[in-house]
């Protein structure tokens, strides 16, 4: 179904998503949405930056589908985006993870529904690279590839449980991020080594956080965001 959702609320909202595929599917009990692009080969769960599910993720589910999977972004914010930081901060912070953890993994089993396929990649970005890692170990039983893209985990209580993750892992971070610093990603791929865990992480020199993010000028990358989608796509083929 072909919709554009707005919602307005104290803060500085604005469009969930440009014209696109926005789907229900069950949730634990209740009912998610999100935005999927694609009908055949693997499925892909994209999870959102903090802005919310916004044109750079739709963007990155239609170029997934233009390489032969299916994507499926769960909107987290529930019909809520913002382009203002302190918006987005706020949106974060306050974000319900049990309801989030309730709609990723129900994203995951929308997925092995319509691809009919058991294994199902995972890709995230900033907050959504932090939460592909925690969807990943709590779902181990289906997520077999992982891409955490500059991830973040502020929320205390959503420390992975790295024990159980099944999936092979590829990072990709920014030499210049302060909030995912080098020295932070290397301490977790020797984290996941010493458990026995396939990992690689990527740290793309020169890079500011979010230099994947084509919207945001002031941060961006060409290069390294071709490096980088060159990668992930061969990663999925051969992982999933």
């Amino acid at each position: 179904m072909k919709i554009t959702v707005a919602v307005h609320s104290r803060f500085a909202w604005t469009t969930v998503a440009e014209m696109g595929d926005i789907v229900e599917y069950p949730s634990n009990g209740g009912t998610g949405q999100g935005y999927l692009a694609g009908s055949e080969g693997p499925g892909i769960v994209v999870i959102q930056e903090w802005w919310g599910l916004v044109a750079h993720i739709t963007d990155v589910c239609d170029r997934f589908a233009a390489q032969g999977f299916v994507a499926l972004a769960p909107d987290l914010y529930r019909g809520k985006a913002t382009s203002e930081p302190d918006d987005a901060a706020k949106a974060m912070m306050a974000l319900r993870l049990d309801q989030a953890a309730k709609d990723m993994s129900g994203a995951v089993d929308e997925l092995q529904r319509r691809t009919r396929r058991d294994a199902v990649g995972v890709i995230g970005f900033c907050m959504g690279g932090g939460l592909a890692l925690v969807l990943a170990t709590l779902r181990p039983d289906a997520v077999k590839a992982v891409v955490p893209c500059y991830g973040v985990i502020p929320w205390p209580d959503a420390q992975p449980e790295y024990a159980r993750l099944e999936a092979a892992v590829e990072g990709h971070y920014a030499e210049l991020d302060e909030s995912a610093p080098p020295a932070a990603v290397r301490a977790l791929e020797a984290e996941l080594v010493a458990l026995g865990k396939e990992v690689t992480m990527f740290v793309h020199p020169g890079t500011q956080h979010a230099f994947f993010n084509d919207t945001r000028a002031e941060v961006y990358d060409a290069g390294e965001a071709d490096k980088l989608w060159t990668s992930v796509v061969e990663f999925f083929r051969a992982k999933l």
